[in-house]
């Protein structure tokens, strides 16, 4: 009955995580930040829609923030190609951290996608190179970097812009290396136990926060859809005190901490969830 009613939860919290009305990134900047001005392209082949970033001001102090805005309407789920990027949207990212660490700028991402875009198109312009680069700037980068899943995390598409100093979850997204329905088509052959799967995961906000994958969670009551404001006020103070505690820190500190904090990662060191 235990397994039962954590798998329970589990699954309705990925349900609360793709609720078609909850906040979504572009949201979130509104509310959060200032004088947001987007910036685009790669310098390589194009503009990815899905990746959105660009200079901001947060409590007025000049940042970049980077993140994933999967759109609501269908046109707007199109240009933004729902959420997952091409590898043109990691090195716009890339592109956009050069540009943080050169000017000293604290760096905000956030997570929002059910993985990067696995076209045939993406894999031929170097889809996985270009996430395995933004994860090897994001572990070495100077600055303060501080990353926050609003909705859904999945795979290689969220860790790309998800390596950091700091890592906050709201409470009712979640974070998983593949999706609840690709888990259970591998080990049962069927989508169908994308419920039981769900819980096999540990891919809610708790359960990340106790493994210490996730440095804190935002409790967004029954969901941030409910009460989208309330949650950004919240989201906001967390992410003021995230940034209190980088910024006190020097940029050697900072870079170790982050690597002792990369290198727990299964070892010994990071807690398990029964």
């Amino acid at each position: 009955m235990k397994n039962k009613a954590a798998q329970s939860k589990a699954w309705k919290t990925v349900q609360i995580a793709r609720h078609p009305e909850r906040p979504q990134f572009l949201d979130y900047v509104g509310e959060i930040f200032t004088e947001f001005d987007a910036l685009h392209g790669d310098r390589l082949y194009g503009d990815d829609g899905a990746m959105v970033g660009g200079l901001a001001r947060f409590n007025g102090q000049a940042v970049m923030i980077v993140g994933q805005h999967r759109g609501r309407s269908t046109r707007e789920k199109l240009q933004h190609n729902f959420g997952m990027s091409n590898p043109e949207g990691y090195r716009k990212s890339q592109r956009l951290l050069d540009m943080a660490e050169r000017f000293n700028l604290p760096v905000f991402t956030f997570i929002d996608t059910m993985g990067a875009y696995p076209g045939v198109g993406a894999e031929e312009r170097g889809q996985a190179e270009a996430i395995a680069s933004s994860l090897a700037q994001l572990s070495s980068l100077k600055v303060p970097v501080i990353a926050t899943v609003l909705g859904e995390g999945g795979s290689g598409g969220a860790l790309g812009i998800g390596v950091a100093d700091r890592v906050i979850m709201l409470s009712h997204s979640i974070y998983s290396v593949i999706s609840p329905e690709g888990c259970a088509s591998i080990l049962w052959k069927t989508a169908e136990k994308a419920e039981q799967a769900s819980d096999a995961l540990a891919l809610t906000a708790d359960k990340l926060q106790k493994m210490g994958i996730v440095e804190y969670v935002v409790d967004e009551g029954e969901g941030a859809h409910l009460q989208p404001l309330d949650v950004m006020e919240k989201l906001k103070d967390v992410l003021k005190q995230s940034l209190d505690e980088l910024q006190a820190m020097s940029a050697e500190e900072r870079c170790e901490a982050r690597y002792q904090r990369l290198m727990k990662f299964g070892s010994d060191n990071l807690g398990l969830v029964s």
